[in-house]
């Protein structure tokens, strides 16, 4: 019988694990049971924020949104209202890009809802 070679298998999923590791801190990027362990946490902190990530920009953009909005004489929950009655469909990332970047347009945005509103 000839001889067989064990290991390729796991020695391929332990570099992979190494791989994926390489520029982390002290252990984690040489040690195997600590490369693991510090993955597992990273992965599961990137899942969530990724989600965390929508909300925080929608948070954002509310914000900006609502103090431009002050700036033109209506509220964020009125302007975002009339918006609706209007059919003018705007989403929130934009707007708050106009309002930023382009505040002539969006006063022009304002004084078309706030005339459907009278």
């Amino acid at each position: 019988m000839t001889r067989v070679k064990r290991g390729k298998t796991s020695l391929k999923r332990r570099r992979k694990i190494l791989k994926y590791t390489k520029g982390y801190r002290w252990g984690a990027k040489s040690k195997e049971r600590q490369a693991k362990e510090r993955l597992l946490h990273a992965w599961t902190h990137a899942f969530r924020d990724r989600k965390k990530k929508k909300r925080n920009f929608r948070r954002l953009w509310n914000v900006k949104i609502n103090a431009a909005a002050h700036k033109e004489g209506i509220s964020y929950s009125k302007f975002m209202s009339a918006l609706k009655k209007k059919n003018i469909e705007l989403d929130r990332k934009i707007l708050a890009e106009l309002a930023e970047k382009n505040p002539d347009a969006f006063k022009k945005i304002v004084e078309e809802v706030s005339s459907a509103q009278k």
